[in-house]
């Protein structure tokens, strides 16, 4: 698999804190249509977190992250970002930076959906977030 690089150095924060990773996707920026994160506790299953389609500003967040999550992307810089507020403690969790070269798809009401969880050929690898009550 081609290689991302989480860049940020995640952390430890109390509940209610703030924490931003951020992702350089180098070359691969040019070919990814959608980049994001998942995450995955100790013993849990990887799930989806935040995703942004490359092509466009759309972005795409799971119901845990709404209003408290903000994707973006720095295309001058080949990076995105996850900004990351009112953290709790189930949001403790290895995280890591995901790319598809799918571009995922759009509802007939204009929302848009990122590529499935097997469709992101590049990963980063990955960076601790612990969040303590």
């Amino acid at each position: 698999q081609a290689q991302l690089v989480d860049c940020s150095l995640g952390g430890s924060v109390q509940a209610g804190g703030s924490l931003r990773l951020s992702c350089a996707a180098s070359q691969y920026f040019f070919t990814a249509k959608s980049m994001g994160w998942f995450r995955q506790a100790p013993g849990g299953e990887r799930e989806a977190v935040a995703f942004i389609f490359t092509r466009g500003e759309s972005t795409f967040y799971a119901d845990s992250a709404k209003g408290r999550f903000t994707i973006s992307q720095d295309k001058t810089k080949n990076m995105i970002y996850l900004q990351m507020n009112s953290l709790k403690p189930e949001d403790s969790a290895m995280y890591y930076c995901a790319g598809s070269t799918v571009g995922g798809g759009w509802s007939d009401s204009g929302f848009w959906t990122p590529p499935f969880e097997y469709q992101y050929t590049y990963w980063g690898q990955g960076t601790q977030v612990t969040v303590s009550s």
